[in-house]
């Protein structure tokens, strides 16, 4: 809890930058892009979708399928340059992998 209030207080999303929140559970990772100045989220992702059906994949993989994904709904609405928010989570596997999915798609991280 104490990491999580820690990274929020440096982390901020405008309607120009907005934020990218991760949530990771055992078995799904989901992510949101959320403008903080409105309080409302824009667009989101999830390893939970039909999109993604039953394929046989890693986790690694399908985190960095949901960031390709979140990357093409984002640049939908004309936005180039995103914060990260990691949240309470290392900077490691399955975030990461999110992460440079999104950064395949052309967004500024």
């Amino acid at each position: 809890m104490i990491k999580k209030k820690s990274t929020k207080k440096r982390v901020f999303g405008t309607s120009n930058r907005p934020r990218i929140s991760v949530f990771r559970s055992n078995k799904a990772i989901y992510a949101q892009v959320i403008d903080d100045t409105s309080g409302k989220t824009l667009v989101s992702s999830s390893s939970r979708e039909k999109v993604f059906g039953n394929k046989k994949k890693t986790k690694s993989e399908l985190s960095n399928e949901v960031g390709k994904l979140l990357g093409k709904r984002v640049k939908m609405l004309k936005i180039q340059k995103v914060v990260f928010d990691k949240g309470k989570y290392l900077y490691h596997g399955r975030i990461k992998s999110l992460a440079e999915g999104i950064r395949e798609m052309g967004l500024d991280l």
